[in-house]
């Protein structure tokens, strides 16, 4: 196929996308915008952009997806109150933090753990590879959603992967509008990670300086 052929068939599939499938698209993309800013209306966004995918994909039969946005609707409303009334120490606003690479070791082992065993069982009725790849999303998306919600700075490296693997999952399940999406997440994502190694940082450096005084 040329390149001309290719953009042509990108253009068509997405000239047939469904006005609710870019409508959740919008709200997801708004979400990631306004989550690298660290503002808490995301998780308005990611509350209304994951009820209209929790239908999509149940229509998609990707089961694992369509249980995950059960879960991102319950984590919308928890992150909406981590960041919007403060749960760091003595309620004060939420800080960017990290995670020791001991407790990533530990995470990424349950969550191969996790996506083997339900991919396994959902691929028992389905059959073929999607199964897994459906519960590898999920379940990283998990972890990457709880961190987030935790404004844990490597929640974004987690979404680096997941979403390139996802963009690859969607397309395939004809979901065309929701793949570029996730292309595009991939690159929001580093800047993400970027801006908010940034704030941790200053955060750092704010800290040690009255000591030094």
């Amino acid at each position: 196929m040329t390149i001309a052929g290719a953009l042509d068939t990108v253009v068509t599939a997405l000239a047939a996308i469904p006005p609710a499938e870019w409508a959740a698209v919008l709200l997801a993309f708004g979400y990631l915008l306004l989550a690298v800013r660290q503002n808490a209306w995301c998780w308005a966004c990611a509350i209304a952009s994951s009820a209209i995918f929790l239908v999509l994909f149940a229509r998609a039969d990707l089961v694992m997806q369509a249980a995950l946005q059960v879960f991102y609707i319950a984590m919308g409303a928890y992150g909406w109150w981590a960041w919007r009334k403060g749960a760091g120490e003595g309620g004060a606003a939420l800080p960017v933090s990290r995670w020791s690479a001991r407790r990533h070791a530990t995470s990424i082992g349950a969550l191969l753990i996790a996506a083997i065993a339900s991919g396994w069982l959902v691929a028992r009725s389905q059959g073929g590879f999607v199964p897994y790849v459906d519960a590898f999303v999920a379940w990283v998306s998990v972890l990457a959603t709880w961190m987030v919600a935790r404004k844990v700075l490597e929640n974004w490296l987690y979404w680096i992967v997941v979403d390139s693997v996802a963009a690859a999952l969607y397309w395939s399940q004809g979901l065309h509008a929701t793949a570029v999406l996730f292309v595009v997440y991939v690159v929001i994502a580093v800047r993400g990670y970027f801006a908010w190694r940034l704030d941790l940082d200053r955060n750092v450096a704010a800290a040690v300086e009255p000591a030094r005084g």
